[in-house]
């Protein structure tokens, strides 16, 4: 009986634990068997880490594949690359930002035809005709191209559900590692075929894996589009259980789409993601709801939608607050990253939630009650953690309290006013977070860059300084 799929969580940029190198043999040979299957890791007797040479070549690939999705580039098989490592996927290797395959191989024809070649007993045929179909409009809807469903002889692309090894030397491994495989378009027999693990347990809902978000990421390389390191896109390589009621391609996927294909003739602009780089955030009176840190990333709420900030990447990314967490509510109003723990806790009202990743921690919403807030305190307006003092700064209206991350308590003294303790921001804290040993407290469209140790504002910024504006 097969096991039902855990959520998965996933790391889009740099991790702050500390790397701890696994010391089992096993361990070591999975992110063997994973670098030779996604990239392009050269096999060499059963263990690379036999000789000099041979341990700078699996050095040097466990950076690339971390350099790919954003983890602390160590070269060792720290905790967090393990982790990703093990984490189900697509069987296709890794590349870079929306490519394509060698050579940018694509359909010379607009209209294609589909065949399913035999169905899941896991779904009904019914069911599997549904999330089939529907993964392939998520891509007539921004190309010129059309797919049609024939029941018998052969047809572009062909779709089954097989297992283990299944005749196209590129075995499937059982549950929860590699669920789904596609080929590019070509003229060889398995061209643009995609072909899923029937070991895994597929579903219309999230009872299982998601057959139309596996489908439609799939029909992306069928297509000719390799994979993304964008967090969000469809066609980030791990599985991210993602809300399907609205479903709207990611920028980046539309812009790789189009790298190989036209426009439709059609406006399809109520099924496209916004652009990633709205002119409004360079609105000189731009306000924030709410700013933390996530794994390297700087991210910006406002009301149901947050921009990213990645030192790594050009650009800021603007995504639905549902992209990433379905359970989360819009209108987030504040928020904070305790980053040793790999934790980021986000409020609303009296509640507020933790989420590691993209994974929602179990036991939330709380009451922010149980952090000893007196009744009087309605909500969160700031909150922001350093690192060193291991200590939270919460902001409600006129006053801050002190939280003790170690003992989870609040500290005696408190609160205090917040003008008193922080002149010239003013009497109220909007958002705040911390960033290269500075807090940044954000009141209105102003932020100011404060001194953690003096609690001395350093400089006055514009609240939208970091988009480049």
């Amino acid at each position: 009986m097969k096991r039902l799929p855990f959520l998965m969580a996933l790391c889009v940029a740099f991790s702050h634990a500390l790397p701890v190198i696994p010391e089992k043999e096993e361990d070591t040979q999975f992110a063997q068997k994973y670098l030779e299957n996604y990239y392009n890791l050269k096999r060499e007797g059963t263990l690379v880490f036999r000789t000099k040479d041979t341990t700078k070549l699996m050095a040097d690939k466990i950076k690339e594949m971390q350099a790919f999705f954003g983890l602390q580039v160590t070269g060792k098989l720290d905790s967090n690359t393990l982790e990703m490592m093990q984490k189900p996927r697509c069987g296709i290797p890794d590349v870079g930002q929306y490519s394509t395959f060698p050579g940018s191989p694509k359909w010379l024809k607009k209209d294609l035809t589909y065949r399913i070649l035999n169905y899941t007993p896991d779904m009904e045929p019914d069911d599997v005709d549904t999330a089939i179909e529907r993964a392939w409009k998520v891509w007539s809807d921004v190309t010129p191209l059309t797919f049609t469903k024939v029941h018998g002889g052969n047809a572009d692309i062909m779709i089954s559900f097989v297992s283990g090894y299944h005749n196209d030397f590129n075995p499937f491994d059982g549950p929860h590692g590699m669920l789904a495989h596609a080929y590019a378009p070509s003229n060889s027999p398995i061209g643009g075929d995609a072909h899923f693990d029937e070991d895994e347990d597929w579903a219309k809902d999230f009872q299982g894996y998601n057959l139309f978000l596996v489908a439609a990421h799939e029909f992306g390389h069928s297509l000719g589009l390799g994979h993304s390191h964008v967090f969000g896109a469809l066609m980030y390589p791990t599985y991210i259980p993602t809300d399907i009621s609205n479903f709207r391609l990611h920028p980046d996927d539309i812009a790789g789409i189009h790298n190989l294909y036209d426009k439709p003739t059609i406006s399809t602009s109520s099924t496209q993601a916004p652009t990633s780089a709205p002119t409004s955030m360079c609105d000189p009176h731009l306000t924030f709801d709410a700013i933390t840190t996530l794994r390297g990333e700087i991210l910006f709420f406002k009301d149901s939608s947050f921009w990213r900030k990645r030192d790594r990447y050009p650009g800021i990314e603007k995504n639905l607050i549902s992209e990433f967490w379905p359970n989360l509510p819009s209108g987030i109003q504040s928020a904070y990253e305790v980053y040793d723990k790999d934790i980021v806790y986000l409020f609303k009202g009296h509640q507020y939630w933790a989420v590691r990743g993209v994974d929602l921690l179990p036991g939330f919403p709380k009451d922010i009650h149980t952090l000893d807030f007196p009744k009087s305190v309605k909500r969160i307006d700031a909150a922001v953690y350093n690192g060193d003092t291991k200590k939270t700064y919460f902001f409600s209206g006129h006053s801050y309290w002190s939280y003790d991350e170690v003992s989870k308590s609040m500290e005696k003294g408190y609160p205090r006013q917040i003008v008193s303790d922080f002149p010239r921001i003013g009497q109220r804290v909007d958002a705040a977070f911390y960033h290269k040993g500075y807090f940044y407290f954000f009141h209105g469209s102003k932020q100011y860059e404060i001194d953690p140790k003096s609690k001395k504002v350093v400089r006055a910024l514009a609240s939208n300084s970091w988009f480049d504006c």
